[in-house]
């Protein structure tokens, strides 16, 4: 697996670096969003993990172009901040999973190899899913609605094929967490209310859809 560690901080740059390498994984290290900007351009990674607080182009910035041309390969973004508002952002342009420093190198690796296997995790059939006017092709991930394609992050897109996989059916937020972020985070409601937002979002509000439901305390459903 080919990694790249975007992280100005020297010594934890070559923590991550030696942790993953004991992996087996190759790894590319970086100090700078600029050259890291231009070394996604060039490359691909099979996840990314970048700081926010980055010298010459910061995370978010770096994280939401990024975003632009690459929305499969995941991206965990480290900070030194646990406030919610930052999470928010993070998510909002593009992240897959958040690390608040301190963090332990095994909950690292941990949710590198889950988010890997959820990225790799495709069909073999070339399954079209149609659900109202929302078309979806499992095997290039690709989602579309009333003819218009919708960029969706892997995270989000995991979410969604859950909800509609149980269509109907309520589908709690601890079970959601469960089956997009494994056994390896505790139950955060936060984050998946705020994932559940960014969907409603691209999927919901420009077509004037309501299909992802609330049922206040338990979780959601789509009808």
């Amino acid at each position: 697996m080919n990694m790249l560690i975007i992280e100005d901080d020297h010594t934890l740059n070559q923590n991550i670096s030696e942790a993953l390498q004991a992996e087996a994984m190759n790894v590319t290290s970086l100090y700078d969003g600029l050259l890291a900007e231009r070394t996604l351009k060039r490359n691909i990674f099979d996840c990314v993990i970048m700081d926010i607080n980055l010298p010459g182009k910061n995370g978010f910035d770096l994280c939401k172009d990024f975003r632009q041309y690459n929305t499969k390969t995941p991206v965990i973004m480290l900070t030194a901040f646990a406030e919610l508002d930052d999470k928010v952002q993070g998510f909002n342009c593009g992240a897959d999973d958040y690390l608040t420093k301190p963090f332990y190198m095994r909950e690292l690796l941990l949710r590198i190899h889950s988010l890997i296997k959820r990225s790799n995790n495709t069909t073999t059939q070339n399954t079209i899913i149609t659900v109202d006017d929302i078309v979806i092709d499992t095997k290039t991930k690709s989602v579309t609605r009333q003819g218009q394609s919708i960029s969706l992050t892997p995270r989000e897109y995991q979410i969604l094929m859950k909800l509609i996989e149980n269509k109907g059916e309520l589908v709690s937020k601890k079970d959601l967490i469960k089956e997009i972020w494994g056994n390896i985070l505790e139950a955060n409601t936060n984050t998946i209310e705020v994932y559940i937002n960014f969907l409603r979002n691209k999927i919901e509000k420009p077509f004037e859809k309501q299909n992802i439901k609330t049922k206040v305390g338990y979780g959601y459903y789509f009808e």
